[in-house]
This record gives structure tokens, C-alpha cells and sequence, in this order.
């Protein structure tokens, strides 16, 4: 068997569809197929379940699919180790984010890195944070930021910074009136969150008893709970006057409170809610340096957006 055949029914076990899996791995779909039915006999079991409507993998195909993954990414290892020895800060480097905290952090830090690291390619993405412990492990990403608490085997984590949460409400609601808010006093509001798998939704129900209290009581007269794909979409049904939201500081950080503005932010009254953010990485990771910078930027960008930092 080959590296290639393992990459061809990993790919294959994420796709379950051969024409898929052909082009994420630039191949023919018959060149793909007769390589996964090369592999399946040289093992003399099947890896999939094939049907006329549906592709099925099988439960040894899965332990086999699994091991697969762990020796693509162990195979990748070898390449960074070659290429730490020779410039750890001029190969590319993968650099996964949480999706509530890329589009706030990304801005600042992809130009700090470049500045700081100006010979090192950088591919950055978003997604939720069990893809990003999944791409971890198989290696086809070298680090994630990702929100504590945050679990993986073989990985190490490095907390960075710490942010709060605020409230983010009409301007004409009546609680723009206080200064701060307290959580028992989100209790009978409309409330958005964002939906199911996003950790963020998951840290402010646990921070703010009351949010959840309003979701128990979701199906009270004009009671209205919301969920929006991301916290820009949030913001935005907001600014219409459709309920208030929890935000982490950082997606509030361009919210100034403008009269004129649809939207306005208040604090959390002492002591507020807040979430840790860090940085994971596979512990056999070889580019040591590489790592180093990155945590350079992010302090230093997390400083730029008044974020608390953690030693």
C-alpha cells in the first residue's frame, strides 16, 4: 500500500462520493476508484459499502480509515522535520481559528505575522472547533486558536488571552438606559445565540443563567429565541431590532456608541463573564519557532484589541 492509496479513502470516508474525493485529490474518479479497490484486495476486506444510491463505510473499513490518518499524519511529521532544520519561518504555515474568533483576529495578526515573519506563507481557515481538533490530529493543520476549554490527545495548549462578554441591543431598548447590565435582567428578553456547535453559544449559556432560562421558556407568549449562523449575521438582526445578543469584546470592538447608530454596547456588571483564548498544537510539531512567532503575533495583536493577556 502507498501514502496516496491512504490519502485516497481518507478523503474518500469525508466525501462518501468518488467523484468528490477524485477532484479534492486532482485524480480521475476511475484512477481513484481502482486505487481503493487495489487497496481493498491487497487487505482482503471491503473499506466501503457500495450501493446504488449510497456509499457506506464499513466498520472495519473505519478502524482501517483511522489508522490511515494516523500514519498520514506521523508521514508528515517527516517533511517538517526536514524542513525545521532548514528555515522553520520560510515553509507555509496551516493556522486554524474558532469561527467567533477569526474574523476579529485574522485582520491584525495575518499582516503582524507577515511583518514578523515576512518568508513564511501563511494559510489561515475557520470552522468549528471539533473539525479543528480533527484537522490537529491528521496533520492538516499545524495549530488552531480555539477557545478554552479545550481537550485533544497529543496536543499542547497555550492560553493567550482572556476577553469579556458584553451586550449588544438596540439603541432604542430600554436597557440602553443602564450602565451595566446584570443577567437576571436578560431574563424576559428576546434573546440571539448562535445555533447548535458553536462553542461560544455554549460558553455564554453557561456564563449567563439567565440566557438559559429564556431558552426553557421559549414557547411563552411573545417570547422569541433566535439563532443566527454567525455573530456578524447576530449583529446585524440587532441592528433591526429583532432582540439583543452576547458578544465576546472583541466582536464589539467596532460598535462605538454613536447616537446615531442602531446598535449600542453595554458591559456586563463585575463580576463579568468572559472565555480564554489559546493556542493548540500538536506536540510533536517540529517548528518549534515557527510556533514561537505565532504566539508572538497573537499577543501582540490581542494587545492591539485591548484584550486582557494571560503569561
Amino acid at each position: 500500500m502507498t501514502l496516496t492509496e491512504l490519502k485516497y479513502i481518507i478523503t474518500l470516508s469525508r466525501t462518501l462520493h468518488f467523484g468528490e474525493a477524485a477532484k479534492q485529490c486532482f485524480v480521475s474518479q476511475p484512477t481513484l476508484s481502482i486505487a481503493v479497490k487495489k487497496l481493498e484486495a491487497q487487505l482482503g476486506v471491503n473499506i466501503f459499502e457500495r450501493s446504488r444510491h449510497a456509499l457506506m463505510i464499513t466498520p472495519v473499513g473505519q478502524r482501517i480509515i483511522d489508522q490511515a490518518e494516523r500514519v498520514l499524519a506521523e508521514s508528515n511529521i517527516i517533511e517538517q522535520i526536514a524542513l525545521a532544520d532548514k528555515d522553520p519561518l520560510s515553509s507555509v504555515f496551516r493556522l486554524g481559528a474558532i469561527y467567533t474568533v477569526g474574523p476579529y483576529l485574522y485582520p491584525n495578526l495575518v499582516p503582524t505575522i507577515r511583518q514578523s515573519a515576512p518568508k513564511m506563507p501563511l494559510y489561515v481557515e475557520e470552522d468549528f472547533t471539533a473539525n479543528l481538533r480533527d484537522k490537529l490530529s491528521q496533520g492538516s493543520l499545524d495549530a488552531a486558536v480555539i477557545a478554552m476549554p479545550f481537550t485533544a490527545s497529543d496536543v499542547v495548549v497555550k492560553e493567550l488571552y482572556q476577553e469579556s462578554f458584553a451586550v449588544l441591543m438596540p439603541a432604542s431598548h430600554p436597557l440602553a438606559n443602564k450602565p451595566a447590565i446584570k443577567h437576571n435582567d436578560l431574563v424576559d428578553e428576546a434573546i440571539l445565540l448562535l445555533g447548535e456547535g458553536h462553542c461560544f453559544r455554549d460558553q455564554v449559556l453557561a456564563a449567563c443563567p439567565a440566557i438559559q432560562r429564556s431558552l426553557d421558556a421559549n414557547n411563552a407568549p411573545g417570547k422569541m429565541i433566535a439563532e443566527g449562523s454567525s455573530l456578524e449575521t447576530i449583529k446585524h438582526m440587532v441592528g433591526s431590532g429583532l432582540g439583543v445578543t452576547i458578544l465576546p469584546s472583541s466582536a464589539v470592538a467596532d460598535t462605538g456608541n454613536d447616537p446615531k447608530a442602531a446598535t449600542v454596547v453595554r458591559p456586563f456588571c463585575t463580576p463579568e463573564p468572559t472565555r480564554t483564548i489559546a493556542l493548540a498544537w500538536r506536540a510533536s510539531f517540529p517548528r518549534h519557532q515557527a510556533i514561537d512567532q505565532i504566539i508572538k503575533s497573537i499577543r501582540s495583536t490581542s494587545a492591539a484589541l485591548q484584550l486582557q493577556p494571560l503569561s
